[in-house]
């Protein structure tokens, strides 16, 4: 990969021994810090060296020259011009700098002070404009012309007000072990930004979960990405996510494929121990007898800050226990309380985000002295 940016821009970290030394570098000391856990091979699946971000965002900068793309410097001072990035979609890359000119041909760049991009592998695109104005109708008209023109699809947002002219989603297909699975993805809301290591994530985490059988327990499962693949190995699935839009998104992807042994539950992590135990009743459970189900396997896709110790022991509860992480740190630390009661299977790491420090990791584990 090639990028005129790279030491002033602060989203690439890793980058003087190109794709495959920082690759080396992080599947190291990740075999380093898991040794006590696990001495088996680590499964490390690859990304694309460029052109592999489906999500991107940016600030816009303006000064005398016109307006500008830009990101937050590596060293915190201020920001740096960006024309060209080597790491976004090819359809976001297409599809920038004609937006700049058409923002500046209908001047609507007052206040404009941020351009989120989503795609897909069929091409959509979703432009969301971030203002530091409302926005009016003579906005939308101009708005309009523009989703015409480029063949995109145009958010305007500001505080209070988000303004969806023809759609604010696009549709991803992921090829999962000889199936293709559509997935809406909305803007603005948490997606897989790197869908070629997504498939491969999703796949791996399918053969962990083989020949298991009976019903699954999801915790924060988004808008299905996982749950809707999972569905063809169990006889049912449970899956929380806290997110309102998260879990209309979910039931909408359940629906696109055909899925009907999903039961996708608004409710935390913390609020399902609650009603699983009886503490607590919740109205968001009504007509679903928690009971009834037969949860031996967990599935859990925790944010950044992981599970924590009272998760944790709940997890310890189930037989069978798949956890992605996206902050090996915080993995780290929960297996420290899962090695009690639990034994790590299988281990795999995932480069969902190449040239920097973050990555994405797999652990299948399960209950010490289960055969």
């Amino acid at each position: 990969m090639q990028c005129e940016y790279f030491g002033l821009c602060g989203s690439c970290r890793l980058y003087e021994e190109g794709y495959a030394g920082q690759l080396e570098s992080k599947s190291q000391a990740i075999k380093t810090q898991f040794s006590p856990y696990f001495s088996g091979k680590i499964d490390i699946f690859e990304s694309k060296e460029e052109h592999y971000r489906s999500r991107a965002e940016f600030k816009i900068y303006h000064d005398d020259d016109g307006s500008f793309y830009a990101m937050n410097r590596a060293d915190k001072q201020g920001i740096v011009k960006i024309i060209n990035c080597s790491i976004i979609h090819e359809q976001i890359a297409r599809i920038m700098q004609p937006l700049l000119s058409e923002i500046k041909k209908y001047e609507f760049g007052y206040k404009l002070f941020g351009i989120d991009f989503l795609t897909s592998s069929s091409g959509e695109v979703v432009a969301s404009l971030i203002y530091h104005r409302a926005l009016d109708e003579a906005w939308s008209v101009n708005a309009r012309l523009i989703e015409k023109e480029l063949g995109l699809y145009i958010i305007g947002r500001s505080r209070k007000q988000k303004i969806i002219l023809t759609q604010d989603y696009v549709t991803e297909t992921l090829h999962i072990k000889n199936r293709d699975y559509r997935y809406i993805h909305i803007e603005n809301s948490f997606t897989q930004p790197n869908a070629l290591v997504n498939e491969k994530m999703v796949s791996w985490s399918l053969e962990q979960l083989d020949n298991i059988g009976g019903d699954l327990l999801e915790l924060y499962c988004g808008a299905g990405n996982f749950t809707i693949p999972f569905a063809t190995q169990f006889d049912r699935v449970l899956a929380t996510e806290i997110s309102k839009a998260s879990i209309i998104a979910a039931k909408r992807n359940m629906e696109l494929n055909g899925v009907n042994n999903i039961d996708f539950v608004r409710l935390s992590a913390e609020e399902f121990t609650l009603a699983l135990d009886g503490v607590r009743e919740f109205r968001r459970l009504e007509g679903l007898k928690v009971s009834d189900y037969s949860l031996k396997t967990l599935f859990v896709d925790p944010p950044r800050s992981g599970l924590g110790e009272e998760p944790c022991k709940f997890a310890a509860r189930f037989d069978h226990l798949l956890y992605i992480s996206c902050n090996p740190e915080t993995l780290l630390r929960d297996l420290e309380i899962l090695d009690q009661t639990h034994d790590v299977q299988a281990m795999a790491m995932f480069d969902q985000f190449p040239y920097t420090h973050h990555l994405e990791m797999g652990v299948k584990l399960t209950r010490k002295g289960l055969s």
